[in-house]
């Protein structure tokens, strides 16, 4: 069985383990009324439509 030689230190430890738990960006896409970014399947901020209908009226 394999043993180390040494104790590995925390920083190694901590840096091995933090590689994985990187946090991922949120997908965006175009709104088609206005073209402003938007999060998908979600009411554009911007103008208020979604899937082609007024949701939330916006001024």
């Amino acid at each position: 069985m394999a043993v180390p030689k040494r104790k590995s230190g925390r920083a190694v430890t901590h840096s091995r383990r933090s590689a994985n738990t990187k946090v991922a960006v949120a997908p965006r896409s175009v709104c088609p009324q206005c073209g402003a970014a938007k999060l998908p399947h979600f009411v554009c901020p911007n103008c208020g439509y979604y899937k082609g209908r007024e949701v939330i009226v916006t001024e």
